[in-house]
């Protein structure tokens, strides 16, 4: 995986993940500027908001014990990746999102 993938990391202790953009990975671990994958649609919703703020996404590195997976965020058959939705929903790629915030 390339850093600026945008990513799916599986973790454990406690088991949760985390969609977004990897920024580094190394043997101590991984660094992702993303969201959990259970507030993927509120965040959609609220950077959909027109009375609401800019809304970015947080940078959070996970130790390398806590990865059990790292997962290209890829489309499966007829079923969009995050990112496609992301897209469709929010109006532009999630790159060009980010990058008001850089």
């Amino acid at each position: 995986m390339d850093i600026h993938s945008i990513v799916v990391v599986s973790l454990h202790t406690p088991k949760e993940k985390v969609w977004g953009e990897l920024l580094a990975i190394n043997p101590s671990g991984v660094t992702v500027r993303g969201i959990d994958l259970n507030s993927f649609d509120h965040f959609l919703n609220q950077i959909n908001d027109p009375h609401g703020e800019r809304t970015g996404l947080p940078t959070v590195f996970f130790p390398m014990n806590r990865v059990e997976r790292i997962s290209l965020d890829e489309p499966s058959g007829s079923i969009p990746s995050m990112s496609e939705v992301f897209a469709r929903k929010a109006g532009r790629s999630l790159a060009e999102y980010l990058s008001q915030f850089a």
